[in-house]
C-alpha cells in the first residue's frame, strides 16, 4: 500500500517556500522587488487561476535576482528550518511509512534539508539547475503525475493526501483522495 503526501499545507502547516521568502528577507532585502508578485501568483494558485508556465516563469525570475549563491541558500535553508520545523504536523508525519511518497511543487532543497523527520527518503520535488539558476524541473499540476510515473511505473496510489484542487491529476490516479484543511482530514474519493 503506496500513500502519497502533498507538502504544502498538508504536513508543513503553511506554504514553506513562502515562509522561506519571508524568512530570507531578513538577509536579502531584493526579495522585496518580488514578494508582491509572489503572493499575488500564490493566491492565484490556490485559486487554481494560474498557469503552471506563468507561475514558473516568475519563480525563475526571483531565483535569478534573490540567490546570490547556494552556500549562503544552504545555510539560510538550515537556519529557516530551526525556527520552522515547529510546523510540521506531527499527525500527518505519523501517518507516512518509508516507503510512502512526499510530491510538491517546493523546492528540494528546501524539502530535502529535513529529510530525516519526514519517515521517508521518497521525495518528488522541483529542481533547480544551479548553473543557470532557474527550475529544471517545476513539480507542478501535470507534472507530478509525469514524475511520479517516471519513478514508480504504474504502481498504484492507496491513498493521497492533499489540500488544493491544483492536485487533480494526483487525484485521478490514487483510488482514495483526502482532503487536509488545517490539520483535518476529509475523505473525498
Amino acid at each position: 500500500m503506496i500513500k502519497v503526501f502533498d507538502f504544502d499545507n498538508t504536513i508543513y502547516r503553511g506554504e514553506s517556500s513562502i515562509d522561506f521568502a519571508l524568512y530570507m528577507l531578513r538577509y536579502n532585502k531584493r526579495i522585496l522587488l518580488f514578494l508582491p508578485d509572489l503572493l499575488f501568483n500564490l493566491v492565484t494558485y490556490k485559486l487554481c487561476l494560474v498557469s503552471k508556465e506563468k507561475l514558473e516563469r516568475r519563480i525563475n525570475d526571483a531565483i535569478k535576482i534573490i540567490v546570490r549563491d547556494r552556500e549562503e541558500l544552504m545555510r539560510l535553508t538550515r537556519s529557516f528550518w530551526q525556527e520552522n520545523y515547529y510546523k510540521l504536523d506531527d499527525r500527518m508525519l505519523r501517518r507516512i511509512d518509508k516507503n510512502d511518497f512526499i510530491i510538491t511543487a517546493g523546492p528540494s532543497f528546501l524539502i530535502d534539508a529535513i529529510k530525516n523527520s519526514l519517515n521517508t527518503s521518497n521525495l518528488i520535488c522541483s529542481e533547480i539547475d544551479w548553473d543557470r539558476m532557474e527550475i529544471s524541473h517545476f513539480n507542478f499540476g501535470d507534472n507530478k503525475v509525469k514524475r511520479y510515473s517516471e519513478l514508480c511505473g504504474d504502481k498504484p496510489i492507496d491513498c493521497f493526501y492533499t489540500d488544493s484542487f491544483n492536485d487533480r491529476s494526483m487525484m485521478a490516479i490514487s483510488k482514495r483522495v483526502y482532503y487536509v484543511k488545517n490539520g483535518n482530514i476529509k475523505c473525498i474519493k
